[in-house]
This record gives C-alpha cells, structure tokens and sequence, in this order.
C-alpha cells in the first residue's frame, strides 16, 4: 500500500512538472485562492479588520506562488533558450511583447470578475446567486478582491518583466559572441590579405631585382659593341644612328640601376655604412661634381646653406644620393631661366637665423644688462634651458628644394612618389618616374623623413633628419 502511495506522488509530481508547473508555487497559489473563497463564503462571519488581515497574508501567499508558477512555466515553455540557440533582439522583443499581452488578457477577465463582484455587493438585489442582501452587508471582501486582482497583476508583471530582462542578457551575451567571432574572422581576413599583399610585393621586388640584374648583363656587351663600333669608320648618317643607340642604351643602363636601388631599397636590405660628415659639405660637392649640367641647363641655384654645425651620422652614399636625385629631378622639371632655391637649416630655429646666433644674442643680451664679464649660475640655466627648447639639444637636419615647374602639375604629393610616376604625363624624353620613390625610399631606410609641398607652381622637397 505504501509503495502504492508512493508511485500515485511520483506521478502526480510528473505530471505537474510535465505540464511545466511548480509545485510549491502551484500549492501556495491553491493555499491563497481557496482562503479567499472561505473569506468571500463567510463573510458575513468575518469583521472588516479580519477580512483585511486574512487578505493580506493570502496575496503574499498568492504572489509568492505567482511568482514561481511564472517562473516555472517561461523557462519551460522558452527552453530552448538554454539549448544554444541563437536569438535577436527584434526576436526577443516580440516574445517579451507577446507574453506581457497574454498576461494582460488573463488578469483583464479576472479584474472584470473582481469589480462584478463588487457591484453584486454594492447593488444587492442577489444578482449573483442571491448572495448579497444590500448596502448593510461587509464589502470588504470585495474591496480585498479588487486589490489582490491589482496586486497579482503587478506581481505577475513583474516576474514577466524579470524573466525577459533575463534572457535580454543571454541575446546580448549572444551577440557580443557573434561579434567577437565576426571580428576575429575579419582580422583573420586581413591578416591573409596583409600576408599576401606582403608577399605580393616581396615576389615584385624580387622580380624587379632578379630582372634588373639578368639585363645588366646583355646592357654591357651592347654598351661594348656600341663604343667598338664608334671606333670604325662610319658615314655621318650611321655615326648619327650609333649615337642616338648609345644615348638609348645609356638611359636605359640608368633606368636598370635606378629600378635596382628601387628593389634593393624597398625591401629593406639596405646595408648602411654611417658615418659621421657634413650636410653642407656634400651638397657643396654634389653641386662641384653636377657643374656643367646646372651650366647647361640655364637655371640659376640659390644655396642658403646655414652657417650651424651640419654633422650628421648617416651613410655618406645613400645621402649624397637622395640629394643627387633631388637636383637632378629640379634639373629635368624646372621651367627654363627660373632660379632653384636649395636650403639648409636646423629645425627650431626661426627663419633665417641660426640657433648658435640666436644663444649668442641673448647672452649678450644677458652680460649688456648685468655689466658683468660672465653669466651668473641661474642665468646660465635660463641659457641652457633656452638652448633645449629651441631644438639645440636634440636638432633635426632640414633640406629644402624648391623649383618652379615647367608643366602644369595635376598631381597630389601622394602620387608624385608612386613608383614609376611622373609629374609630367605626356613627357618621354626625360625622366623615369623613379627618381622621387628612390628618395623616399632611402629617406625611409636611414631614417628621415621625406615630404612634398605643391603650391601653384611652385614644387618643393623638404627632407628632415636627426643629427
């Protein structure tokens, strides 16, 4: 018998959590609402302050169950929240919305129950069962039944509300994932793209290397041909063609090399040898060694190379180049009869005068105002602070190049420095597009900083490096 018992609870507790109920709340519920019927059935046994008091302890009874019932039922009946699924927020939204309606339904039938009942009581007449008799009866049980509605309802709404709050977390916990999946796809993506951008151009340098040393080869023997056939008896008609072959064969010779240090410079094997020289000094030879070019070319060079210490620690060869091309890129490009300013000066100090100067002037300045032969201890820390501030301490190497182009300039400074452009379209007979992307290039690799400015028609290389 007791085994039997046993087995009829089993499946009564089966059953009740099949059909997604909880059983403590499911019994404090019954608890609450049949206490309420006892109380609207003997209420003529009941004073107000009983009724009140009994009606109190019911909706914290009914509420508590409610609550767990609500509870019990949204977590079975949307269960598959739990499983993995994925869920939106518009998705999570309309449930929230469906679920609150339904609610809403459910506790308007149970309002409209509650206030006919009152009007039962308050009417009498024994409309509703010839329970009530008139005014002299307890209404009380009515007022407890209206509010328990009201109450319950709040409850409910609340423990909805919680529920769905609950699950907004989950659908945002969700979508943090999916995004966090979504950025580490894409930064997977680009990784790939970085890699195969990189190794593309790695491939490309090594072609453009690979090439430029396989046509150096057959360049010299046909540069040899060229001068053993100038040696020998020629008319002037094929004297004239050989020496439009070895102009060609020079260009070309130059446009291999150019493309070589190009390679060579951007895929950053650039042995440096540094050392230490001076800036000014070897623009002074560059310009000694480019003489009967800038002669020929009919411009005029302004130098204004500042009278400051120029020593920097850099490689000599890559430097004297990446000026050389600077020159020889205003030599190309320059309308005829304009000057070419070439500029030097230390970063910091202002316009036309030196940093060395500008101390000199204020310790003068100084020495005029204390009519005294020396500095004093604070006034030589101002000094040394003003040397600080002006760049002394840590200067920076400037060289400007400015030149008035001989052609409209329909580029950006971005373009100027691809690789293979020039500043001038429609030109063939001068240049290779190679010069300014070399200078950037070696710039880069010494570690300076290479800069274009257009205004009009004015073009301008600026270099800044670190003494």
């Amino acid at each position: 018998m007791d085994t039997r018992w046993k087995n009829i609870v089993e499946k009564i507790f089966a059953f009740f959590q099949k059909k997604w109920i909880s059983v403590p709340g499911l019994i404090l519920m019954v608890f609450g609402v049949f206490g309420l019927g006892i109380l609207i059935s003997y209420r003529r046994s009941y004073t107000t302050e009983t009724v009140l008091g009994f009606g109190f302890l019911l909706n914290i009874c009914i509420g508590i169950g409610l609550s767990l019932v609500l509870k019990q039922y949204l977590e079975r009946r949307y269960q598959e929240w739990n499983k993995g699924k994925e869920w939106g927020y518009e998705e999570w939204k309309m449930k929230e919305a469906y679920s609150l309606k339904e609610l809403c339904k459910v506790f308007g039938v149970c309002g409209l129950a509650a206030v006919w009942y009152l009007y039962d009581l308050v009417e009498g007449g024994g409309r509703w069962g010839g329970l009530s008799k008139g005014w002299y009866f307890n209404f009380s049980t009515a007022y407890v039944l209206v509010i328990t509605v009201l109450v319950q309802f709040l409850v409910a709404w609340k423990a909805v509300r919680k529920f769905w709050y609950g699950k907004l977390d989950v659908v945002f916990d969700q979508i943090e994932v999916r995004l966090q999946m979504r950025l580490a796809e894409a930064l997977e993506i680009e990784r790939k793209s970085l890699e195969k951008v990189t190794r593309s151009d790695q491939l490309r340098v090594d072609l453009i290397t690979n090439v430029s040393h396989d046509l150096k080869t057959p360049l010299t023997s046909m540069v040899g041909y060229v001068e053993l056939i100038k040696k020998e008896e020629l008319s002037d008609v094929v004297r004239d063609y050989i020496d439009v072959i070895s102009a060609r064969t020079e260009k070309l010779k130059e446009m291999i090399n150019s493309l070589f240090s190009l390679a060579k410079a951007s895929s950053g094997n650039v042995e440096l040898k540094k050392e230490n020289f001076e800036v000014n000094r070897l623009i002074e030879q560059i310009f000694a060694d480019m003489d009967d070019r800038i002669k020929e070319s009919g411009l005029k060079f302004v130098r204004q190379l500042t009278g400051e210490d120029t020593k920097i620690y850099s490689d000599n060869t890559y430097f004297y180049r990446i000026c050389q091309n600077l020159i020889e890129n205003a030599l190309k490009y320059s309308a005829k009869g304009t000057r070419v300013f070439v500029r030097t000066y230390l970063k910091g100090c202002p316009a036309g005068t030196d940093m060395g100067e500008a101390a000199d002037e204020m310790e003068d300045s100084r020495l005029h105002e204390a009519g005294a032969p020396a500095l004093k201890a604070d006034e030589m820390q101002d000094s040394e602070r003003f040397l600080a501030v002006s760049g002394q301490g840590k200067k920076s190497i400037c060289i400007e190049i400015t030149n008035t182009a001989g052609y409209f300039m329909d580029f950006t400074k971005e373009d100027i420095v691809e690789r293979f452009v020039r500043g001038d379209h429609a030109r063939t007979s001068e240049g290779n597009g190679l010069g300014l992307a070399i200078v950037s290039a070696y710039a880069k690799a010494l570690g300076g900083e290479f800069e274009i400015k257009i205004d009009c028609d004015q073009f301008k290389a600026c270099l800044e490096f670190g003494a």
